[in-house]
């Protein structure tokens, strides 16, 4: 008897190929790869243009009762998502907030200062700690990279260092805290869904993340060994580096990420009118500016929300599931495929906490089976989902990066060091069974 595991069906009750129901994400990843390659530059294709045409592709596979029209709406649902739209209207306040913060100079104020704090050898690992910390504390990556993104653009057109390597310290460092604090909303999705505490889920998660942040930070020592930085010879204007310290104080405060940007776009305001380096229409343009840089940002998160959701109506997500679950066999076999599940359903919504939620109940039916701590089972959905979204140049934390730092998603990625060595030991940890207490 043929089950979800092998087809799905569409809404006239003919079956699709589950292959085929996740077939745009293969077309996009097509489109975007083998045309960089004949380009020989990655940095050369549009990514919403990749998405655009895979978005057509899985426009015309979809079969529906109402047709055309109706795969439409099914795709305009996902690109109105509540969750996408959220995102959008963060990137538009994080970029009014970065354009305005630009004009007042508070930039270069705050790279005048880290300058003159740290010496060159220990930059990036003092960036890496930083970015660590706040992330823990406000539970969120992008609160962490709208924050301190635009302070290590800074810093690099100042030391000369690649603007993607700067950057990706800051979103490696991002993901620490979006992966270990407790206010985090894959923490919370990861517990609810398997039934632990939040302090047990984080007991295992640490002894998998301070290993693969220490292994970064030593990285980043090393090679910031050879690095010499020019300190900053004027004075340090004190009073334009408020923007940034108001907005690391609200998010840890707790206070909600639109209306800690929108009061550090007022504060940008306040302070450029009392010194001068501010007029009234000058404000405007530097919020529209900043709005506008976030363009491509928007379109592609727009063009991805309408994608997944297709692949979802089509039951794309369901054969994922049904694929990875059938032929389990022991702990190991059961943790990593807990591991996998986790990892393309991220791959397929680009939202690490709805890949949690997705997969939740059944990577709890499969530790029940196969005797896993739940606590194990948590930190493993958690662990993972975070490690696939750092490296998924359509996902949130990639992009907002990016338009914050002015490059591609591509100048970013080869640099996330810390993702890389949080995944490489996660599954070591698995083969090894390891922690041995909850394994």
């Amino acid at each position: 008897m043929e089950t979800f595991q092998d087809r799905t069906k569409d809404l006239h009750g003919r079956k699709m190929s589950g292959w085929l129901a996740l077939s745009p994400l293969a077309v996009f990843l097509v489109v975007y790869l083998v045309s960089s390659i004949l380009a020989k530059d990655f940095y050369s294709i549009p990514i919403a243009s990749a998405f655009l045409i895979a978005s057509c592709y899985a426009i015309a596979i979809t079969t529906d009762r109402k047709g055309l029209e109706d795969r439409i709406s099914i795709f305009s649902k996902g690109a109105g998502d509540r969750n996408v739209l959220l995102m959008i209207w963060i990137f538009v306040l994080a970029g009014a907030f970065a354009g305005t913060a630009k004009e007042i100079g508070a930039i270069e104020a705050t790279v005048d200062l880290t300058l003159k704090v740290l010496p060159g050898n220990l930059l990036y690992a003092g960036l890496f700690l930083a970015s660590c910390f706040i992330s823990m504390s406000i539970g969120t990556s992008v609160g962490t990279i709208v924050a301190l993104v635009p302070i290590t653009a800074g810093l690099a057109a100042e030391t000369g260092v690649p603007t993607g390597f700067m950057a990706a310290i800051v979103t490696g460092g991002a993901f620490f805290g979006d992966n270990l604090s407790f206010i985090s909303d894959t923490t919370i999705a990861s517990t609810r869904t398997q039934g632990c505490s939040m302090q047990d889920k984080f007991k295992v998660n640490i002894l998998l993340a301070a290993p693969a942040a220490i292994i970064v930070t030593v990285i980043y020592i090393i090679i910031g060994q050879g690095t010499e930085t020019v300190p900053a010879v004027q004075a340090i204007q004190w009073y334009r580096l408020i923007p940034y310290i108001l907005i690391i104080i609200l998010a840890v405060s707790g206070i909600n990420v639109l209306l800690t940007l929108a009061i550090g776009i007022l504060a940008n305001a306040v302070i450029g009118f009392i010194d001068g380096s501010l007029t009234w229409t000058g404000w405007l343009g530097a919020i529209g500016d900043g709005i506008g840089s976030m363009g491509e940002l928007i379109i592609v998160t727009m063009l991805a929300g309408g994608m997944l959701e297709l692949i979802r109506h089509n039951g794309g997500i369901d054969f994922i599931i049904g694929l990875l679950t059938r032929h389990i066999k022991g702990k190991r076999g059961a943790e990593l495929s807990i591991a996998a599940l986790v990892s393309l359903a991220n791959l397929c919504t680009a939202n690490n906490t709805i890949a949690i939620i997705t997969t939740g109940s059944m990577a709890r039916d499969i530790s029940t089976r196969f005797g896993i701590d739940l606590r194990k089972s948590a930190s493993i959905l958690d662990t993972f989902s975070c490690v696939v979204q750092g490296f998924l140049p359509y996902g949130a934390q990639l992009l907002m990066a990016s338009g914050l730092a002015s490059v591609s998603t591509m100048d970013i990625i080869p640099y996330l060091y810390y993702p890389a060595a949080l995944g490489i030991i996660s599954v070591i940890a698995i083969l090894i069974r390891y922690p041995r207490k909850y394994s």
